[in-house]
């Protein structure tokens, strides 16, 4: 994984509350133990017709959304089943954050994980945001805090272990790696010869 630090860019506005990981990633896509290829089919069945063609009105397709990689949602984002799949589809589509005023607690996990910020902000801050489409953000995890032209900046708070993985670019195992000269030494402490 990358170290995030900050990304700066124009957000894709989601304003609808609930929107669950079947919406993500439909289940029909779930066959691959591979996160290649898979932003192809994030918000397959809202972002185009069954014959494949673009919906030009979604979030996604409007001009503004262009390279985003930022995605400000409605209440209560990434609900329903465990789907390792939607965050992989959503970095694959090139999103590094996701905000909200509640992000679904699994999904969250599931996002940080692989490298995918995600950060819950007040209702107040989160409504502002959602009317601001066309403004650049800029999502600072180091400093906690998102910044953009005409709004107060917004601070966010993540747990410390996700946020360290995040900072230093590590998913689980790799923090773990990384502690390894110091388990190998307590090791050799407590055991007997």
């Amino acid at each position: 994984m990358t170290p995030f630090t900050t990304v700066r860019s124009r957000a894709v506005i989601l304003d609808e509350p609930n929107i669950d990981t079947d919406r993500i990633i439909p289940a029909r896509f779930l066959t691959t133990t591979s996160s290649d290829g898979l932003g192809a089919f994030a918000f397959r069945d809202v972002r185009f017709r069954d014959d494949g063609t673009p919906i030009p009105e979604h979030p996604f397709h409007r001009p503004e959304a262009e390279g985003a990689s930022i995605i400000v949602a409605g209440h209560n984002f990434g609900c329903g089943s465990s789907r390792e799949h939607a965050a992989w589809a959503l970095r694959d589509l090139g999103i590094r954050v996701v905000i909200s005023s509640r992000i679904a607690d699994i999904f969250k996990a599931n996002a940080a994980r692989n490298g995918l910020l995600p950060v819950e902000i007040d209702d107040v801050s989160h409504r502002a945001l959602l009317r601001r489409p066309t403004v650049e953000l800029e999502v600072d995890l180091d400093a906690g805090v998102i910044r953009a032209e005409g709004i107060d900046a917004i601070p966010f708070e993540i747990d410390g272990f996700m946020r360290r993985c995040l900072l230093d670019g590590v998913d689980h195992l790799g923090y773990l790696l990384g502690w390894m000269e110091e388990i190998e030494a307590f090791d050799r402490r407590r055991l007997p010869a």
